[in-house]
């Protein structure tokens, strides 16, 4: 199933002079009106797949979602809920009759029921506070998520406590250790417990404990395995104290389903992080993922196998210079299922537990969702640079698409034909980058919109991103570069490694070098008429070229680093800066102030947009507003655009529309004059 790039573009480029004149060029719009798939899951008898869809409400400024249902055979997928609340995160009942879901319509957050056949909707938990995930036990029980006071006796009383922080006058909050927040919420002494909940009563299977499961902030029900034999919990918690704003040791935990004890840790010996368990078909074997390298939340990410209920280990493809990033039992337990960053996708692997062999499955686009079909068929969901989440099955070597949510929209587009490419980037070495050409191009030169993306442990590729999705530029008459610099996954972990201490060295060679190679191979590139943007580390970047290069005509600052010093002592997740920057900036001041954008403040001279949320606390406010007040002082054309109520992503589809206006105008009048 492997397609090359060239075939895609091609094909494309075919669909687009099929209906010449009768398509329209990718918008916000269009990205807004895009319905989105998540949180597939698969019926006991392999029959059948249930999701969550996800719709836009522009008018609400909000996000709506539904469960739907397809069947593997093809059957057509319909919907089950129909509720203005949100419905979502199924999971079916161990007979297969029914699906549980987390629905909002009662005024909080509770399982609820619904025959797959449809019908009645029916609540099942009615605790006094949110439940934010669970999984099913078996037809009486349930482990529910639920934030808590550690110390409260009952659920009622964390309710009661709540509700006299709420009437109080004093709004006030003490801490006396790291971490006092986190993404974008304020820690207000509640922690999130797992809870057995056997018809009505409720049990805290982490009693008295000051650990997080799932694990924020971004945690969720797939951090939890259920036995095969429904007697023993397994989750994934981090349990360091006041070391937690440091630590990534985030470790595999068991507790007894019947609360008898409390949980013990699994993986104590590997003071890195471990997590997404899995149980064998059999019941026999564990299956999760570990790091071992601590403090570093971008080491590679290798699969280990745990005798249950010995507790023995053993590494399983341990030489696969890949980093998994969710793991699936197939249905013969021979085998496990795996995705992971590959350059430029992220693709689907089969490794065989016998032998530790990966075998390239799929690689053309974003796989993830993944299924195992008694069959011995998967199915998944994938997407492209052209095409959002649709689920899809693969027999054999015979992919078929199972929904069509979105079929008609995209259809409807003239979407700009890509290409990938490589080019000799810094230290010699094979770096990769897309070109997107502009939607319905024919002839002569465009500007060209280089986008830089973020983590700096990540990757810009063939992905349909609702946030910084090429399409959008392409759409607009600009072509769109992007490259995948040293630190970039996908391609070996030695490759990811390279950006630890060198931020502005080897990613900005990769980066002129990869400009220079595309306008090189690309004609229709402008070379005078660049204008460069980015996110986070990508953020970071463009205060970076702001101050080494004046290659670009304007610029777009987004939720960037300005002064790194003061970035570490104002953001929440220390282990990052101290692994990137070898240290504290006491212990190791000069990597700091090597690559810290501020120092280079006076060659700022290109005109520069600045972005930036409110409740950012991974990159705070004050970094953005370093950035602009800088660029004003230097005299230097700039626009800040701040969203008092976003976090590091922008997410409210208006203020999303409203991004995208402010920043397209902004290239415009620096590009189109």
């Amino acid at each position: 199933m492997r397609v090359s790039p060239t075939f895609i573009l091609a094909a494309v480029l075919a669909t687009c002079s099929i209906a010449h004149g009768k398509k329209h060029p990718f918008s916000v719009d269009d990205l807004l009106a895009m319905e989105r798939i998540s949180d597939a899951k698969l019926s006991p008898d392999g029959k059948l797949i249930a999701y969550t869809l996800r719709t836009t409400d522009l008018a609400e400024n909000k996000g709506r979602t539904d469960v739907w249902i397809v069947g593997t055979d093809g059957s057509a997928p319909r919907k089950l809920t129909d509720h203005p609340e949100k419905d979502g995160s199924p999971a079916f009942s161990p007979d297969g009759r029914a699906v549980y879901f987390l629905s909002t319509r009662s005024g909080s957050s509770q399982v609820w029921s619904v025959a797959i056949g449809g019908g009645e909707q029916q609540q099942v938990t009615q605790v006094p506070l949110d439940v934010a995930g669970f999984q099913v036990v078996d037809a009486q029980r349930l482990v529910l998520a639920i934030d808590v006071f550690p110390g409260a006796a009952t659920l009622d009383d964390t309710a009661h406590r709540d509700q006299a922080r709420k009437d109080g006058k004093v709004k006030a909050l003490a801490y006396d250790e790291l971490l006092y927040r986190h993404w974008d919420q304020w820690e207000d002494g509640k922690r999130a417990h797992l809870f057995l909940w056997h018809v009505g009563t409720t049990t805290d299977l982490m009693k008295g404990m000051a650990m997080d499961a799932p694990t924020l902030p971004f945690g969720d029900a797939g951090e939890l395995a259920v036995s095969r034999d429904r007697t023993t919990l397994v989750f994934c918690a981090k349990d360091d104290g006041p070391k937690s704003a440091w630590s990534t040791n985030e470790d595999l935990w068991s507790v007894p389903l019947d609360g008898s004890r409390k949980p013990t840790r699994l993986t104590a010996g590997n003071p890195a992080w471990d997590g997404a368990p899995v149980f064998s078909p059999d019941g026999k074997t564990l299956a999760y993922l570990a790091m071992d390298r601590p403090g570093y939340e971008s080491d590679r990410r290798h699969i280990v196998l745990m005798d249950w209920p010995s507790k023995k280990t053993r590494a399983l493809a341990g030489a696969w210079d890949r980093s998994p990033g969710e793991l699936v039992f197939a249905a013969d337990g021979r085998a496990l299922y795996a995705t992971a960053d590959h350059v430029g996708n992220h693709a689907l692997f089969r490794v065989d537990l016998a032998t530790g062999e990966p075998k390239l499955v799929a690689d053309s686009g974003m796989y993830g969702d993944t299924l195992s079909l008694p069959d011995g068929s998967v199915a998944y969901t994938r997407n492209t640079l052209a095409t959002p989440s649709e689920l899809h099955i693969l027999r054999g070597k015979q992919e078929t698409q199972m929904t069509h949510h979105n079929d008609a929209r995209v259809q409807a587009i003239e979407w700009g034909a890509w290409e990938q490419f490589t080019f000799k980037g810094a230290h010699g070495d094979d770096v990769h980058g897309y070109v997107v050409k502009p939607a319905g191009y024919t002839t002569g030169k465009v500007p060209v919109a280089f986008l830089v993306h973020g983590g700096p442990q990540g990757s810009f590729g063939n992905d349909f991103h609702y946030r910084w999705n090429p399409q959008a530029y392409a759409g607009h008459g600009y072509a769109a570069v992007m490259i995948d610099f040293h630190g970039s996954t996908g391609y070996g972990q030695a490759f990811t490694d390279a950006i630890r201490g060198d931020w502005g060295g080897a990613p900005f060679e990769d980066l002129m070098k990869g400009l220079d190679a595309a306008v090189a191979k690309y004609p229709f590139l402008d070379d005078k008429r660049v204008v460069a943007l980015g996110a986070s580390y990508g953020g970071y970047m463009i205060n970076w070229l702001e101050g080494h290069t004046a290659r670009f005509r304007a610029l777009v600052c987004h939720d960037g680093l300005f002064d790194v010093t003061s970035a570490y002592y104002q953001t929440e997740e220390l282990w990052f800066p101290e692994w990137e920057f070898m240290g504290t900036p006491s212990e190791n001041p000069a990597t700091y102030d090597r690559w810290n954008p501020m120092l280079f403040v006076k060659s700022w001279k290109t005109p520069m947009l600045v972005i930036h949320g409110g409740q950012d606390f991974r990159v705070t406010e004050a970094q953005g507003m370093g950035s602009f007040t800088a660029l004003q002082r230097q005299r230097v054309e700039s626009r800040m655009l701040y969203f008092p109520e976003e976090n590091h992503w922008i997410l409210r589809p208006q203020n999303t529309k409203r991004w995208h206006e402010e920043v397209l105008r902004w290239l415009d009048a620096h590009t189109k004059k």
